[in-house]
């Protein structure tokens, strides 16, 4: 069976698996550079590259590359697609130049900044809610790192048949929807945390008036949205306080 367009599903394994390890030689310098370009040495190789003729490839592979860890394996294929169809050392340097700002963008908004905190607000929520620990961090495991492994692992493939496209192929995915709908997920999860918080530590058990304030909550913030993150921010961290010190001043 043949990996995308042709190339020999051996070498794609090996670069994807290689691709775990782009951050093992990183530095200040090229930053993920010297990962890439071992990364593709495979490619390069399979491509019949030898002695001086492979050393300018991973010359120019190994400057200057730095990108969201997760999405190295789009530009990896991207790249690998421009080397079989034999594209001048320039336009491959000029391409990455290109691609790296975009990859760091979208993987830190889709991962550091919805994702992850998303799947960690679950396994808290999970905790919280009376669920053993081990649960808990299976959840926030397996939920993490299905996101993960499938950017990486559908990666390669997607920059390999988009090749110089693939920014225009990224777009049509229409992330930033995907983006809005994740944080709006992580405000509800929040606030459920909050309420958890809120019923255990201060009234000990579940009560009529809570739930209504916790449903009224949810409504609230599901139909206002973050246009209302700030009076509600400000309120439930007063409403924290007053049970805070209400607690102590009883105990």
């Amino acid at each position: 069976m043949s990996g995308p367009a042709g190339l020999p599903p051996s070498v794609r394994r090996s670069i994807e698996a290689r691709a775990f390890l782009v951050q093992g030689s990183w530095n200040y310098r090229v930053m993920q550079g010297t990962g890439m370009a071992f990364a593709l040495i495979p490619l390069l190789r399979h491509l019949g590259l030898e002695g001086e003729e492979l050393d300018r490839a991973l010359e120019r592979h190994a400057d200057h590359f730095n990108a969201h860890p997760y999405l190295t394996s789009v530009a990896l294929g991207a790249l690998a697609r421009l080397e079989v169809d034999g594209a001048e050392p320039q336009m491959v340097r000029r391409f990455r130049a290109a691609i790296r700002g975009p990859l760091g963008a979208l993987g830190d908004r889709l991962i550091w900044a919805a994702w992850l905190p998303v799947t960690a607000v679950i396994g808290l929520l999970l905790h919280w809610s009376g669920r053993a620990g081990l649960w808990a961090v299976a959840a926030f495991v397996v939920l993490y790192n299905a996101v993960h492994l499938t950017l990486r692992f559908t990666g390669f493939r997607v920059g390999f048949e988009s090749g110089t496209g693939v920014g225009a192929r990224l777009r049509a995915l229409d992330a930033s929807h995907w983006i809005e709908r994740i944080a709006v997920g992580l405000l509800v999860l929040v606030g459920g945390v909050v309420g958890l918080l809120i019923r255990d530590e201060a009234v000990g058990g579940m009560d009529p008036l809570w739930t209504g304030g916790a449903t009224l909550a949810f409504l609230t913030g599901l139909l206002g949205g973050v246009r209302l993150w700030r009076p509600t921010a400000v309120l439930t961290l007063g409403l924290v306080a007053t049970l805070t010190l209400l607690g102590l001043r009883a105990g």
